[in-house]
């Protein structure tokens, strides 16, 4: 299957993609977040506020090693961290259903960047600070009786959409 052991997870190229996770209080989301984010080889994840951190038995369960493989930093706020990112000259989208985002069909990347994607609490998104610090919103359409998805769903139909959009530059 071609799979890569850990070791050589860590050496190999990664996508420029930093997967911040903000105040995600259900530890199975946080497992599912590192194993999709392995599956795409992102860069790394952050873990902000009341994030669980590895390891954990929770973790674990739904990330299968993934919290092994991929890189991850703790940030007590994460303003910190999106601080860190802009330093670091990441564009920082964060994502939410708000005025003027963009739908995630019609993201447009460069191969010159580096980018990282907030995703926020189940229940409050992401938080209001935290999306004026952004550089933009994404959104997926949806076209249902519900206006959001699991966190976990997000993240993984989010980091495949960078991951598509990146390897066609490559």
């Amino acid at each position: 299957m071609h799979r890569l052991s850990v070791g050589e997870f860590k050496e190999a190229e990664k996508l420029p993609l930093i997967v911040v996770l903000d105040d995600i209080r259900s530890l199975y989301n946080v497992g599912s977040v590192f194993r999709s984010s392995d599956a795409f080889r992102v860069e790394a994840i952050y873990l902000c506020g009341i994030t669980a951190c590895p390891p954990d038995p929770q973790i674990h369960k739904t990330a299968l090693g993934g919290e092994d493989s991929v890189n991850w930093k703790y940030f007590e706020n994460t303003e910190d961290a999106v601080k860190e990112l802009h330093d670091k000259n990441y564009f920082v989208y964060s994502i939410e259903q708000v005025e003027g985002s963009t739908k995630l069909q019609n993201l447009q990347l460069t191969k010159d960047r580096k980018y990282a994607v907030i995703f926020g609490n189940e229940v409050k998104g992401v938080k209001q600070n935290v999306v004026d610090a952004s550089d933009g919103c994404l959104e997926i359409p949806q076209f249902g009786t519900k206006h959001s998805l699991n966190v976990s769903v997000t993240a993984g139909i989010v980091v495949w959409e960078f991951a598509k959009n990146l390897a066609l530059l490559r």
